[in-house]
């Protein structure tokens, strides 16, 4: 699925647990971050132009950062910075395998199915791959995505945040005004434009 989508489930998430900004914004970050071993495409794209293509991405992408010992790490990191350590952490290695499932179901396939090394760098025998995977593009990745959308202007309306709220608290109140502005105000806040942080 595309980091964007990504992004949305690993927010929506952490929104539904007992979290803090910054708990929520680390969380959401953990189910984000295994796709930097895909920014190879960048310096693929100037080594292509450059005539000496370096191919990074194909090599790279879906294996340096898709495997137990980076989630375990992104665990430990965030179990290390976070408030609420123990479950951020917890959730943190819950939502890297959300984005490691996510990716097993719809990231490149069917002809072409991407696998997940989830054992390296200890075993290659442990890669996981699904015949069925569906096309990046495919109506189901856009269809999961619209419903990661509808439930974070649910959250917004009920909870009084967003995921702009990894930018900006301002971007985030400014749209969460929009939202009760067209939605109303949620029964239990009438009187209260305050948010959970």
């Amino acid at each position: 699925m595309s980091p964007v989508t990504h992004l949305l489930l690993s927010w929506s998430f952490s929104s539904i647990l007992p979290f803090d900004r910054k708990d929520r914004v680390l969380v959401t970050l953990a189910g984000v971050v295994p796709d930097l071993d895909g920014a190879g495409i960048l310096w693929d794209l100037l080594s292509y132009r450059a005539g000496q293509p370096l191919e990074l991405w194909i090599r790279f992408h879906h294996v340096l950062c898709h495997n137990i010992t980076f989630g375990l790490c992104i665990a430990f990191i965030t179990f290390c910075l976070a408030t609420r350590r123990v479950l951020a952490g917890v959730a943190a290695f819950l939502v890297f395998h959300l984005h490691l499932v996510c990716d097993i179901l719809g990231s490149r396939g069917p002809d072409d199915a991407w696998s997940v090394p989830y054992l390296r760098p200890f075993s290659s025998a442990g890669d996981i791959v699904w015949a069925h995977q569906w096309a990046l593009n495919s109506w189901q990745n856009f269809a999961i995505t619209f419903l990661a959308l509808s439930f974070i202007f649910f959250q917004s309306w009920r909870k009084g945040i967003s995921p702009l709220e990894i930018v900006s608290r301002s971007m985030n109140d400014l749209f969460v005004r929009t939202v009760r502005n067209r939605f109303g105000i949620p029964p239990a806040l009438k009187g209260d434009f305050t948010s959970e942080r």
